[in-house]
């Protein structure tokens, strides 16, 4: 498939079946969606069309609280639950569950392909392939992520769904090898299977189950508003493009409406003259494409500065007086991305070029690095590995297990916050910087803002909480990789998901690459931070509208 353009989608529905809490295993049969409820013990029978939700298992619902997978071949139901697998006949419709196979660990996901039953185990880490005939096992694979990982089987291929990692994997059914990996729109994805069409088209569902956050109006309670939790679950298409040569697959994309101005509102007199206010504007990258941009407030004009794109507002005299709103809108194409490069494509890389070691290898961000405490852990950080993404992959653990997240009002010092132990997005980042650039690995500050994640509030305004920084280091002969900074440090001690280690998930919002974000200059002469500060002169307004979803289209 070759990737050209985006479109809309039309004919996608997101699939919530009536009076589910958490379902887990699904799969498409004589027209109809089954799940697995795994919360209230329902076999579901749904219509994808009109969401009309019937509860199967009438009699025997107590027998399936807890399952998470399931099949349905040669009309025959399988699930799991726990460390059992039962099967129950379609002709006789009872739904009474009949033990197949007991295990001695629980198992999560099954599939069925011909004489071969497919089994995940988290606890275990690993793909069980057992004989259907015998109930004797014939081999297993490891399993690609650390979450729960529900599967199903597509001609030679294995895919998986893995709730921790917020992906979906495939693999080549014959090695169990990861053939491609792609980040889902949302996260906890709990199950998988394929929809065909008469047309011989092949769509691939995915089920969530997680919990959101919403205000209750609690009439008993004084304040009457109260912050509440409930199960969130639904269905809904996956989307992908794998490019094979580029190394990356894209998967759900957005139109997304970007917003960023400034409100010119000054903390102390001031008065500058020939002022030029700079501000970039997004990044055109794989997985982001600008298509219009506008002024918001006052004109600009347009530079280009390393391969960057900025917007340039001119003042003849600013004064404190004045009252200003000014920036950009940015319409723009962005999807989640999912970098298919493994330790072998860095084998043998070329050296980096004397450019990139003064500017990507070199102190010029306050990062501490003639230190003793952060020189030890980069010699640490990687002990004697050579190989460029497994020494990045190593740093990345190092400082997750180092560091645990916190919120500062100002970034310290690598040295500091290694000391401390807590940091912010931006002193994990600068931890990272550190480490590879004492060891040899090229890398930058990239990002700047994340969308609100959820995909289904579309057309209405959505603001973020915080800005948001991430990495992208440096890989001689391929290019930038992106690495997030702290949002995959999720448990002490590990392990890690790798969801966002060479991947981007379609919120971020990638801007001011090899440049600064947003820079003043009076009379010819950068202002730096000390001598006028952009946050003491304007209010900053940050807005994210989601205005549709696309697809790739061939």
């Amino acid at each position: 498939m070759t990737f050209k353009t985006a479109s809309a989608i039309k004919t996608s529905k997101t699939i919530r079946p009536i009076a589910a809490s958490s379902i887990h295993g699904i799969v498409f049969h004589e027209g109809f969606l089954w799940a697995i409820d795994s919360v209230n013990g329902y076999l579901l029978q749904i219509d994808p069309k009109t969401e009309n939700t019937t509860v199967l298992n009438t009699r025997n619902w107590s027998d399936f609280i807890g399952a998470t997978g399931l099949a349905i071949t040669d009309d025959i139901l399988w699930f799991t639950n726990r460390e059992c697998v039962y099967c129950c006949s379609l002709i006789i419709k009872d739904f009474e569950p009949q033990l197949f196979l007991r295990l001695d660990c629980d198992i999560d996901g099954i599939a069925v392909w011909e004489s071969t039953i497919y089994l995940t185990s988290q606890k275990q880490g690993k793909i069980f392939i057992y004989n259907r005939d015998r109930r004797t096992k014939i081999t297993h694979f490891y399993a690609p992520g650390i979450g729960v990982e529900n599967i199903t089987v597509k001609d030679e291929e294995i895919w998986l769904t893995d709730t921790l990692e917020q992906t979906v994997y495939c693999l080549d059914r014959a090695t169990g090898e990861t053939i491609f990996s792609v980040l889902t729109p949302f996260p906890s994805p709990t199950g998988l299977a394929f929809k065909s069409d008469s047309e011989g088209t092949n769509t691939l569902y995915v089920a969530y189950a997680d919990r959101e956050i919403y205000i209750r109006d609690n009439p008993n309670a004084e304040p009457n508003h109260e912050l509440q939790y409930r199960d969130r679950t639904f269905i809904h298409p996956l989307y992908f493009y794998y490019n094979r040569e580029g190394n990356y697959a894209l998967s759900n994309g957005y139109l997304v409406e970007m917003i960023y101005t400034e409100e010119i509102s000054p903390l102390d007199p001031i008065e500058l003259k020939d002022l030029e206010w700079r501000i970039a504007l997004p990044a055109q990258t794989d997985r982001q494409k600008i298509r219009e941009v506008s002024a918001i407030g006052l004109p600009f004009t347009e530079e280009l500065q390393d391969g960057q794109r900025i917007a340039v507002f001119k003042f003849d005299n600013f004064n404190s007086e004045q009252r200003y709103i000014f920036g950009w809108k940015a319409i723009l194409e962005v999807w989640s991305i999912k970098y298919q490069l493994q330790p072998r494509h860095c084998e043998n890389t070329p050296q980096i070029s004397d450019e990139y070691q003064k500017k990507y290898l070199t102190d010029n961000d306050n990062l501490a690095m003639d230190t003793e405490i952060i020189r030890q852990a980069a010699e640490t950080a990687i002990g004697g590995e050579t190989n460029l993404l497994r020494q990045v992959y190593s740093i990345r653990n190092y400082v997750y297990d180092k560091l645990s997240y916190g919120i500062k009002p100002h970034i310290d010092t690598p040295d500091i916050v290694l000391r401390r132990g807590v940091g912010s997005c931006g002193e994990y980042l600068g931890l990272l910087l550190a480490l590879c650039r004492l060891n040899g690995i090229a890398c930058r500050t990239v990002g700047r803002y994340k969308c609100p994640g959820d995909p289904l509030k579309q057309n209405i305004p959505l603001q973020p909480d915080y800005n948001h920084v991430w990495m992208e280091f440096y890989l001689p002969g391929y290019g930038w990789l992106p690495m997030e900074s702290n949002p995959d440090d999720l448990f002490e001690g590990g392990p890690y998901p790798t969801r966002f280690f060479m991947g981007l998930s379609w919120y971020h919002a990638e801007m001011a690459k090899d440049t600064s974000f947003e820079t003043i200059v009076s009379e010819g002469v950068k202002l730096e931070k000390e001598t006028v500060s952009i946050g003491e002169l304007a209010l900053n307004h940050i807005r994210f509208m989601v205005l549709e979803e696309l697809q790739p289209k061939d």
